[in-house]
């Protein structure tokens, strides 16, 4: 039994430019669980249109099998994937491949970004949603695909176009308050933000309060859903209802 993780070894994955995940995984980690990361490594190059956005979704993709593979030799028992635009593509039947792909090749059972948010949503029982992200409409076309071949009304939906893949951790709290303004309307159940290095975790809570709705930030379900998938139940509190409540 691993001294430090005797609940629970996690491996989790990001892309390398990614600085948000990280941190965001650790702060909600219970004790006697530990979280070992492993990079994916990609270039931080500017994205500026759809087609760029499509190589950065690419050059991750390629490089994603390596990083289990790194994982795997600590004996990972779980993997919780931080890195989200991937696990949208292609509807809910290609998101099932990738999923089923990554679990082949990691060994172990896996939560990630997509399914993540749908059970949440689930548990919620919401029904019409909106979402933003910080990526480029052909992103955001995948993950509004995803949703609704699961069975939710997406009703609105924002992308905020970040310059490149490390200007997407310098997203301001005025960019997401924004976004969750133009979002919100007697018509939407919840929120979603999708975007792993999008830092949202204590941001979503917080707007929870004064939206009266379930806010989800992507990074807190999928970790949630790690966690209750392996027989974790802590409640931790800081972090939304999702995590406090359920």
């Amino acid at each position: 039994m691993d001294h430090l993780g005797y609940r629970m070894k996690f491996g989790a994955l990001g892309p390398s430019t990614n600085t948000i995940v990280q941190p965001d995984f650790d702060d909600m980690r219970p004790v006697g669980v530990t979280n070992h990361y492993s990079r994916i490594i990609i270039p931080n190059n500017p994205v500026n249109t759809d087609g760029d956005f499509l190589k950065l979704v690419d050059s991750i993709q390629g490089s994603t099998l390596q990083a289990v593979d790194v994982l795997k030799s600590c004996e990972m028992q779980y993997l919780v994937m931080g890195m989200s635009a991937a696990t949208f593509w292609d509807g809910r039947a290609g998101a099932e491949k990738y999923l089923a792909m990554m679990r082949e090749r990691a060994g172990v059972e896996v939560s990630c970004g997509s399914f993540a948010t749908e059970a949440a949503l689930n548990t919620y029982k919401a029904k019409r949603i909106a979402f933003f992200s910080p990526y480029f409409p052909v992103a955001n076309a995948q993950v509004r695909r995803f949703y609704e071949d699961c069975g939710f009304t997406v009703v609105r939906d924002i992308c905020l176009q970040r310059p490149s893949p490390v200007q997407i951790a310098h997203t301001t709290d005025d960019m997401c308050r924004n976004a969750l303004r133009q979002l919100d309307g007697d018509d939407v159940d919840a929120i979603v933000q999708v975007g792993t290095n999008l830092s949202m975790v204590r941001f979503a809570a917080a707007a929870e309060l004064f939206l009266g709705k379930p806010v989800i930030a992507i990074n807190t379900a999928t970790y949630w859903h790690a966690l209750r998938a392996v027989g974790i139940n802590d409640r931790l509190q800081g972090f939304g209802r999702l995590l406090s409540h359920y």
